[in-house]
This record gives structure tokens, C-alpha cells and sequence, in this order.
């Protein structure tokens, strides 16, 4: 076989090593019944935090269906999060990865970061369509009309606050194309998922897993609900046959072992991302703020009560799985960090009007 019989535009082509079919089955490029011509190339640009890599996922269900033999590169800070098996090749961002892409040419390309470094380079990708944002005059733009309104959003409070569509429509919107309950996809470890399944219904003894994830992260610690909401309402889901867990990160560590000392409520520790995600898994309910939690739990299909007080709730697709609940007052520290009324707004939220939300679910 020759140079020229090698089919370079096959999605199975690696590169310069032999593909997955030449070394398991010793199949080369001329008689290969696996070719698989690559018709579209497609880049996504979403670099980070966690839970909004995971939030754009939607995207990858609705290219495969409208481009059947698409091969899909993601750039990203966070691979981990991202399904191996459904993106054909992932980047982290390093000098590297942008090096290659500066100098690869794409069908299509999506950028939702309005940051200047996702921006410069979706400036410079060759492309015959981009959708999103990108760099001109010295600052973000828009790549098209319908980007405009993402940006607008952005730049101010008064039509942040006005806005009615979830992140997922406008997402899809910016892509000229319409949200139709497209599910969100995770790297999740089977092994590590069936662990923590068996581990959890052995201790539960077959009561309905309720996971209370007691952190945020510290951006907007008006997010935090208090220790002693957290402790009355692990105290009330167990008097009535729910079997409560408390999650979290290390920020949480000490609060939560503090919280299962005092209440004799399990909780399992903290551990690495892959773990946490599995942790997840095998609970029947989330009880999170809003936060990288809510994400991972939606993305796994998983039940949810939604605690939120500073952000537009229209900004939320739970797909019908789950409810959001906040203060009978509402708050005024929209995107704020403080409370302008002293005392954190959700501290208003009731243990009692969470525990009827998990009933309802």
C-alpha cells in the first residue's frame, strides 16, 4: 500500500500511529470496511469553571444529529469533566493545543467564553462558520446577531434581570438552532459508580438517598445556606424515612464532619472529582445551592431541590426533574456577594419548605 491510499480524512485516523482497527484486526487503509469519512469538522470553545463545561454539553447531542459523520474537538481547562467516548479529541489549554488549532482549519467553530484569551484565538481559527463570541476593536463581540443577546446580558444588570430564556436556549440560539431538551453528558467511572451505589444502599437499607451538598465555592458566599438550616433539615428528612448524606469539597470538610458529628448523619468525606461525581450517582435526590452540585447532578438525571436567591431562575433547565425554591421575599443582591439586607437572604429558606420540595420529588 502507498502514501496515497491512506485515507487521512478517516475519523479513525490517528495521526502517525496505527489506528484502533490496524492493531486489533490488521486493517489497512485499502481494504478497511471501517472507513468512516470525516464531513464535518466541529470545534467547541469552553474553557471553564466545571459546571458550565458541563451545562454546554447539550451542544455535542445536537451536532451529531445534524452532521452525521462529524468529528468534534473541545478545547477546555477541565478534560476531566468531558466524555471521552462522545468528543473525538480533547485539548486542555496550553500553548500547545493552541498552536494546533491556530493552524487547523474548521467546518464549524463555537466559542462561549466571553474572556479575551477564548476570544483572541477564536479570532484567529480558520473557520467556515463561527457562532459565539470573539475579538474585535480591542474587546469581545459578537460573531453573529445572535450572540448579541448573551453579550447584552452580560454588560447589564437591567436586562440580565429581564431575560426569560434558560443558558441552554441561548446557547443554542447563538448556534442558530432551537433547544429541544438536548441531555447533558459527564465522564462518569463505572466502577466507582456501582462502589458507592453498594456502599450507599447497604447503609440506607433501602431508603431514598438524599444528597445535601453544603457548599458553593467562595465567589458568591451569598449562596450559602447556614449550618443550622443544613443540621434541621438532615435531622427531618431522617425522622421521616429519607436516608440524608452530606457532600461537598474540602471547603465543606470541616463544617460537614462537624454536622455528621453532631447529628449522626453519614457523611462519606471528600475526595477527587471522579469519585464525587460517582458519590452522586448513587443518590435518589440532590439538595444543592447553585453551583457546580447543581450541574453534575442534571447531567446524571438525577432529582433536585434548587436552593437559589441571587440569580435569574429563568437561567435554569432542571428538564422537568426538579424545582427551585427560594425566599417568600424576594432578594435584591442580584450577581452579589454581600446582602444588602445584613442577614443572607438564604437564610429565609425554610428546612421545612425543603424537606416538602424532596416529598414532592
Amino acid at each position: 500500500m502507498e502514501f496515497r491510499d491512506v485515507k487521512r480524512d478517516c475519523a479513525h485516523f490517528k495521526g502517525h500511529i496505527p489506528c484502533s482497527f490496524n492493531k486489533s484486526e490488521g486493517a489497512i487503509c485499502s481494504s478497511c470496511k471501517h472507513y468512516k469519512a470525516i464531513e464535518t469538522r466541529i470545534l467547541i470553545i469552553k474553557l471553564a469553571a466545571l459546571g458550565d463545561v458541563i451545562r454546554t454539553t447539550p451542544l455535542l447531542v445536537m451536532f451529531r444529529r445534524k452532521y452525521s459523520n462529524a468529528h468534534i474537538t473541545w478545547l477546555t481547562q477541565s478534560p476531566e469533566i468531558l466524555p471521552k467516548n462522545e468528543i473525538d479529541q480533547i485539548y486542555d489549554l496550553n500553548a500547545s493545543s493552541i498552536f494546533v488549532l491556530e493552524n487547523s482549519m474548521f467546518d464549524v467553530v463555537v466559542n462561549l467564553d466571553k474572556e479575551p484569551e477564548a476570544c483572541m484565538l477564536m479570532a484567529k481559527i480558520e473557520a467556515v462558520q463561527k457562532f459565539g463570541f470573539t475579538w474585535e476593536d480591542h474587546a469581545v463581540a459578537p460573531c453573529t446577531v445572535a450572540a448579541e443577546h448573551k453579550l447584552m446580558t452580560g454588560f447589564f444588570d437591567q436586562l440580565s434581570k429581564q431575560n426569560t430564556k434558560s443558558y441552554l436556549e441561548e446557547i443554542f440560539e447563538i448556534c442558530h438552532e432551537s433547544f429541544h431538551q438536548e441531555p447533558y453528558a459527564i465522564a462518569l467511572d463505572p466502577q466507582k459508580a456501582m462502589h458507592w451505589k453498594n456502599t450507599l444502599h447497604n447503609l440506607s437499607g433501602g431508603k431514598p438517598i438524599v444528597a445535601l451538598n453544603t457548599g458553593c465555592g467562595p465567589r458568591w458566599n451569598t449562596r450559602l445556606w447556614s449550618e443550622e438550616r443544613w443540621t434541621q433539615l438532615a435531622h427531618a428528612l431522617k425522622e421521616i424515612g429519607f436516608f440524608p448524606v452530606f457532600l461537598g469539597g474540602a471547603l465543606e470538610h470541616e463544617k460537614n464532619e462537624r454536622m455528621a458529628h453532631s447529628t449522626g448523619i453519614y457523611y462519606p468525606g471528600h475526595f477527587d472529582l471522579k469519585t464525587f461525581i460517582s458519590l452522586v450517582d448513587a443518590c435518589d435526590v440532590v439538595v444543592t445551592q447553585v453551583t457546580m452540585m447543581m450541574h453534575i447532578a442534571t447531567a446524571l438525571q438525577k432529582k433536585m431541590v434548587l436552593m437559589n436567591t441571587i440569580f435569574n431562575s429563568h437561567e435554569f433547565e432542571l428538564y422537568r426533574r426538579g424545582v427551585v425554591i427560594g425566599p417568600e421575599k424576594p432578594c435584591q443582591c442580584y450577581y452579589g456577594n454581600t446582602c444588602q439586607l445584613g442577614e443572607p437572604c438564604m437564610n429565609a429558606i425554610q428546612a421545612e419548605t425543603i424537606v416538602e420540595a424532596v416529598k414532592s420529588l
